[in-house]
């Protein structure tokens, strides 16, 4: 019986202890990417101001092609909303919807993923040189939930590998297309 006492005593000083540390980590996940493309930005910025042309080079559609896609508000520019549903839990459901569009220079969306939280992504465009820099961030507030703090040390290896896809997906669309 004092076995079993120590070892539930552990497991109860080991989540205390895990819990208390969650506050000591970063309290927001932030995740970029960027990439050199060989167009000027005023030929790139249509693919990232419209969920609709997303679709072209997103790097999760690929993973299960029986998503669901509904698209609401204007078909580019702030408003334009996409909500997608998906059994695979690589896909998921949520919604992006763009809340902010500077021609040629950024966009802005606010993601919700349901349950499992909400983020901001941020496309900036730069001129380099003869190309433009494409820099995919994006940024989630964990809260004070010990999970999603621990969870938000790996977006990065998480989500990281898909914006290289994408931004990839990218490059290879826009410059097909010059």
């Amino acid at each position: 019986m004092r076995l079993i006492k120590r070892i539930v005593v552990t497991l109860i000083v080991i989540v205390l202890v895990l819990a208390g540390v969650s506050y000591l980590l970063p309290g927001r996940a932030e995740v970029s990417r960027s990439i050199t493309v060989d167009a000027p930005a005023s030929v790139i910025f249509p693919y990232v101001n419209s969920m609709q042309e997303t679709e072209k080079w997103s790097p999760w559609l690929s993973r299960d092609p029986e998503t669901k896609l509904s698209y609401s508000g204007p078909d580019a520019g702030v408003g334009n909303t996409l909500n997608w549903a998906s059994d695979n839990p690589q896909v998921g459901t949520g919604s992006q919807e763009i809340i902010e569009s500077i021609p040629d220079q950024s966009v802005k969306t606010a993601l919700d993923f349901g349950p499992m939280g909400t983020a901001t992504a941020l496309f900036l465009l730069q001129p380099e040189g003869a190309g433009t820099r494409v820099t995919w961030g994006f940024e989630s507030d964990l809260g004070l939930n010990p999970m999603s703090r621990w969870m938000g040390l790996m977006m990065d290896r998480w989500v990281g590998g898909d914006y290289e896809r994408g931004l990839e997906n990218l490059k290879a669309l826009v410059e097909r297309q010059g």
